[in-house]
């Protein structure tokens, strides 16, 4: 892990170190590979003003992407086979996960061992949603199923069949497949094994 003083907002270069012109915050991180091989993951934010110790800047954020888990990245499984279609973006209105393309009836596993705590179509945009909470911190999130195979309240094992791909909410056939932690959406490629 690699400890930097940034300011409020900065940017990653290509090589994945943090720019910083002015210390602000400290700033703990860890590499998180994605497609592009050099996305930076922020594990820890110290929220001390870095010159005087006082309190400092309370961030908010839509997005934060974590690196340094409760859960080790080893329990967590691909949801289905397929190529990225849509990468995820911290961006205030980036994807807040990742699009997964397949063929209509493709199987949809749950992640990772959970309980269903939404299965339906209400939400608009998603079309047929599953929600799974694996525990007090993570939600992960399935949407425009074709068919639903499982029901609120049931709980699910890692791998388990959940649903089937199709293109409700969308015009294209895909996976919409989000991970959240403490309600925060996350980069699910920091989550999942390398393939």
């Amino acid at each position: 892990m690699l400890q930097t003083l940034v300011p409020i907002t900065c940017n990653n270069t290509t090589d994945g170190k943090l720019m910083t012109s002015v210390p602000t915050l400290i700033v703990n991180f860890q590499p998180c590979k994605s497609d592009n091989d050099h996305l930076s993951s922020i594990s820890e934010i110290s929220l001390r003003s870095s010159n005087n110790n006082a309190p400092g800047v309370v961030l908010s954020s839509t997005a934060i992407e974590l690196g340094s888990v409760s859960t080790p990245i080893s329990d967590w499984y691909w949801p289905t086979d397929g190529k990225i279609i849509k990468n995820f973006s911290a961006a205030e209105v980036g994807n807040k996960g990742i699009d997964i393309a397949g063929f209509l009836g493709q199987a949809i596993l749950a992640t990772s061992n959970g309980r269903v705590v939404y299965a339906g179509n209400a939400w608009r945009g998603y079309g047929n949603l599953i929600i799974i909470k694996h525990n007090d911190n993570y939600l992960s999130a399935y949407a425009h199923n074709n068919t639903m195979l499982v029901c609120e309240k049931q709980t699910v094992s890692s791998g388990q069949k959940i649903a089937t791909m199709g293109s409700t909410g969308t015009n294209t056939i895909k996976l919409y497949f989000e991970i959240r932690y403490k309600s925060k959406s996350v980069n699910p490629l920091c989550y999942l094994p390398q393939r």
